[in-house]
């Protein structure tokens, strides 16, 4: 270090100019002796003698007097000099294969008793972390993500937990899973460190992470724990014979420790997974615990609460919790929340900071959770949506029950009845359960709202949106399903029937279950009648209110590219929300347009 220190001075000394040699030297004089030597004013030397030689002490204060004189760095050199004799170093070696999830669990050498040199013409070993996407966004940072070789990334879905999830990658533009023959901890080591988490905790087979729907891209992945990403180890590319989404991969990766759990807890509940949201707010020594005001608190916030809680997903997020017990905390601190579902604690999210407006004031309206381990997950078969698109001049004698449930655009009302006709888009929907647990609706039996016209209940007001929008986003026709009948029409072969609707039966979608919404029942459809010709986007949303908890929101809605000419319709390049990389999305969105009926 003296050595890079020499060269650093000699080179100053050679190019500062003689008036600043000269404050420099008055600077000096007026310094303290932290050296121990006498300060002299200094002098001009010869350009033979610069450069030549170590630097000497007096000439090395003369130095730092030049950088105080510009820049603010000194201060780093002193304390660097400052501390070089100071290191008292631990170990002589450290050995890692590089899947260790702890540095203690590699080879180690340390020193003996009788050593009387330690770490010769070595220094102190250094290491600069990066953090995980994840982690950098919630700190604050930039989120910077780093482009790995290739078209591939590597990305977790269903997971309960940050740094847990099913394993998927992209490939050609498009998302897939990984197929789990021969998955391991050292494969699984590489994701994890892909994703900026820490090594493997647990490689996990069989879908245990919810089950995968579209392209299986790998499988026999072998990887030897030393691989920069998945892609760069040996790997098979896969038909779709070779493997099913039951035998998806997953991991679970060691996570670093945040302590956000420490700053929320629940009180008044039946079991740990249930209660009444306190967290803690304040500065050191001051730190309290409080309510937060339950307007506007969703499934949304619930989710976050829960995950900063490590309690996994949020089966619920209440409104008012005047059935639990509050304690003695009664002081609302927050209020406002608003969140997006992906923050890792409620801190991240939207709110009222310290200006805690409620609108609904006492402890009985505050925000309460009741959290689990497994969710469902819905997703839309886009594939069919292709399929079965149509167009149908419906007359209107044959509507007025959909007109009852609000089925039609609001141009509908005044028409001619009962003559004329309306235009509509119809297509089949199918709607799979991939998650974890089922899917139920919100409200039970005895709050389903009964529907005279069509003979049947609603268990949701609203279950799916339909939507035609221009390239832009400008909405120019909508529709709406409401839930009448969610059951279980077929399933996977090891899956059984939970599920019917016969006979005022319970509803629900069963785990790998799927409900078909067909083409030509009422109100499986978009009124069009006023839409003009031109291309458009058919966007439909399944749960958009978010009234019922998933594991995954982003892959409710679907979008197809679709061209109206005034008599058809073209629909084409349906997707699932989140199956298609960014690039891929942003080519979709700048889509320019079908000028025929040829579609390739």
């Amino acid at each position: 270090m003296l050595d890079v220190l020499d060269v650093l001075a000699k080179t100053i000394l050679k190019k500062k100019p003689r008036k600043l040699r000269k404050r420099a030297a008055k600077a000096s004089a007026r310094r303290s002796k932290p050296l121990g030597r006498p300060v002299t004013k200094l002098k001009a030397k010869p350009k033979t003698q610069m450069g030549r030689g170590p630097v000497k002490r007096q000439d090395f204060e003369r130095i730092l007097s030049l950088f105080e004189l510009q820049s603010p760095l000194i201060l780093s050199f002193q304390r660097l000099l400052a501390r070089r004799q100071q290191h008292s170093f631990g170990l002589h070696g450290v050995a890692c294969v590089g899947t260790e999830a702890h540095l203690s669990l590699c080879s180690l050498e340390f020193y003996r008793a009788n050593d009387t040199i330690r770490c010769p013409g070595g220094a102190p070993a250094v290491v600069s972390c990066v953090p995980s996407p994840l982690y950098a966004a919630s700190s604050g940072q930039k989120k910077q993500q780093s482009k790995p070789q290739g078209e591939a990334r590597v990305r977790l879905k269903g997971g309960a937990h940050p740094g847990e999830g099913r394993v998927e990658v992209l490939k050609a533009g498009t998302w897939g899973t990984v197929c789990d023959r021969k998955w391991d901890l050292q494969a699984a080591s590489v994701v994890c460190r892909e994703l900026g988490f820490g090594s493997a905790r647990e490689a996990l087979s069989g879908a245990r992470m919810g089950q995968g729907m579209g392209a299986i891209h790998l499988s026999e992945v072998r990887c030897s724990g030393q691989e920069l990403s998945l892609w760069k180890c040996p790997h098979k590319n896969i038909t779709a014979e070779d493997c099913s989404h039951s035998q998806d991969a997953g991991v679970r990766c060691n996570l670093p420790y945040t302590g956000v759990e420490t700053k929320i807890r629940l009180s008044g509940g039946r079991s740990r997974h249930e209660g009444r949201v306190e967290v803690q707010t304040g500065g050191p020594g001051s730190f309290r615990w409080g309510l937060i005001c339950g307007d506007g608190w969703g499934t949304l916030e619930a989710m976050v609460a829960c995950r900063q809680l490590g309690l996994g997903y949020a089966n619920h997020g209440l409104q008012e919790t005047w059935y639990w017990d509050s304690g003695n905390i009664t002081e609302v601190v927050m209020s406002g929340v608003r969140c997006t579902g992906t923050e890792l604690s409620l801190d991240q999210c939207a709110h009222h900071g310290t200006h805690v407006t409620c609108k609904r004031t006492g402890s009985r309206f505050t925000a309460g959770v009741i959290c689990s381990e497994t969710a469902s997950d819905l997703l839309l078969h886009s594939a069919l949506v292709q399929e079965t698109a149509y167009i149908e001049d419906r007359p209107l004698h044959m509507l007025y029950c959909a007109a009852e449930e609000n089925c039609l655009a609001s141009s509908a009302r005044s028409a001619n009845w009962p003559y004329g006709h309306r235009r509509l888009l119809r297509f089949s929907s199918q709607i799979h359960n991939l998650g974890r647990a089922d899917f139920r609706p919100k409200a039970g039996r005895h709050s389903w709202v009964w529907h005279e016209c069509h003979g049947h209940y609603h268990s949701m007001d609203i279950f799916t949106h339909y939507d035609i929008l221009t390239p832009n986003g400008t909405k120019v026709a909508e529709g709406h399903k409401a839930s009448f009948c969610l059951e279980d029409t077929e399933c996977q072969e090891d899956v059984s029937k939970r599920y019917e609707c016969a006979n005022f039966g319970e509803q629900g979608i069963t785990v790998g279950c799927w409900d078909l919404y067909r083409h030509d029942i009422d109100c499986q459809w978009i009124d069009i009648t006023d839409v003009k010709p031109g291309n458009y986007i058919l966007q439909v949303v399944i749960n958009p209110n978010f009234e019922v908890a998933e594991s995954d929101f982003t892959n409710n809605a679907m979008k197809c590219n679709c061209k109206y000419d005034g008599h058809r319709i073209w629909v084409h390049n349906c997707h699932i929300g989140d199956a298609f990389s960014e690039e891929a999305n942003r080519r979709f969105e700048r889509y320019p347009g079908q000028t025929s009926n040829q579609i390739i």
